[in-house]
C-alpha cells in the first residue's frame, strides 16, 4: 500500500482525506470495508440486456427515502477509511465520524451540522474539546466537508445517481450500472482534481445499489477508477437504521471558534 497523501487534514477537507486512502492497492493486508448486499459479478443472464427507465426511476424512488427519514450512514473504502454518521434529513442534523488510517497514522475527524450551522473538530485545528464554527456561506463551490446544509447525505447518493443513464435491475432488489463522475465531481468526496486524474475512465465507473426488505436504499458500491496505475479501493456505503433518534445540539458559545481564513483557503485549493 502506497503512502496515503494526507495534506489536506489538518484543515477538514473530508474531500481530500476520503479519497487520500485510493492509492491503496486492491490485495492490501487491511481487512476491507463492509460489502454492500450486491455482488460485482452477477450472471450474464440476471442484468438486463439494455438501461432500464423503470429500474433507474425505482432506484431513485428507493434513494428519495433519505431527503425524508433518518438513518445512520457507514462509508468505507478499504481499510484506510471509515466514516460512521447519524442523519435526520427532516429536521436538518446530523453528526458524522471520520477516521483515516494509514502507516503510522490515524486521523479522526468529528462533524456536526444543526440547521444552518456546521462545525467540526479537527487535530490541528480545533483546540482540546472545543468546535470550530464553519461559515458555509465562505466555503468555495465545490467544497466537500462531508455534512453541510442541504447536503445531510455524507456520500450525496440521491444526487450522485443523477449521472447515471444505464441503471439495470439485477434481481428484486439489487441494481447495477455506470457513474459519469465528471458530472458529479463533490459528491461522495470526489472532488474535480481526482476526476481530472482519472480521465475518461471517470465517465463511466460501475456502481452496484440494494435495496432493504421496505425498498429503500440499503447499500451503494463505487468501483473507483485506478490511480497511477493502482486500483483503489471500492467506495462502499450502507444505509441502515432508518427512523433513528439522532441527537445533535449546537455546542455552547464557549465550546466552539470560528474557522480560520486557511480553512477556507484549503478547501478550495
Amino acid at each position: 500500500m502506497r503512502t496515503p497523501r494526507l495534506a489536506g487534514l489538518g484543515l477538514a477537507s473530508m474531500a481530500a482525506v476520503a479519497f487520500a486512502m485510493t492509492g491503496c492497492t486492491a490485495d492490501s493486508d487491511g481487512t476491507p470495508g463492509a460489502s454492500a448486499p450486491v455482488t460485482d459479478t452477477p450472471s450474464a443472464s440476471a442484468v438486463a440486456a439494455s438501461p432500464d427507465a423503470t429500474a433507474a426511476a425505482a432506484l431513485a424512488t428507493a434513494t428519495a427515502t433519505l431527503g425524508t427519514s433518518s438513518f445512520k450512514v457507514t462509508m468505507t473504502s478499504g481499510p484506510g477509511l471509515k466514516l460512521t454518521g447519524l442523519m435526520d434529513a427532516p429536521n436538518g442534523t446530523g453528526t458524522a465520524d471520520l477516521t483515516v488510517t494509514g502507516p503510522n497514522t490515524e486521523v479522526k475527524v468529528q462533524t456536526l451540522l444543526v440547521g444552518q450551522d456546521l462545525y467540526v473538530k479537527v487535530p490541528g485545528v480545533t483546540k482540546g474539546t472545543t468546535w470550530t464554527h464553519v461559515d458555509v456561506s465562505r466555503l468555495p463551490e465545490g467544497a466537500n466537508v462531508g455534512l453541510r446544509p442541504g447536503q445531510i447525505d455524507p456520500a450525496n447518493t440521491a444526487q450522485l445517481l443523477t449521472s447515471t443513464t444505464d441503471v439495470q435491475q439485477v434481481d428484486a432488489r439489487s441494481y447495477r450500472g455506470t457513474l459519469d463522475l465528471t458530472k458529479a465531481a463533490g459528491v461522495a468526496g470526489v472532488d474535480q482534481t481526482l476526476v481530472k486524474t482519472w480521465g475518461a475512465q471517470a465517465q463511466k465507473v460501475p456502481f452496484t445499489a440494494g435495496l432493504d426488505e421496505q425498498g429503500r436504499l440499503s447499500a451503494l458500491t463505487i468501483q473507483l477508477p485506478a490511480v497511477n496505475g493502482q486500483q483503489a479501493q471500492p467506495l462502499e456505503v450502507l444505509y441502515t437504521d432508518y427512523g433513528i433518534k439522532v441527537e445533535a445540539q449546537k455546542p455552547a458559545a464557549g465550546e466552539t471558534t470560528e474557522a480560520p481564513d486557511s480553512l477556507y483557503t484549503s478547501l478550495g485549493s
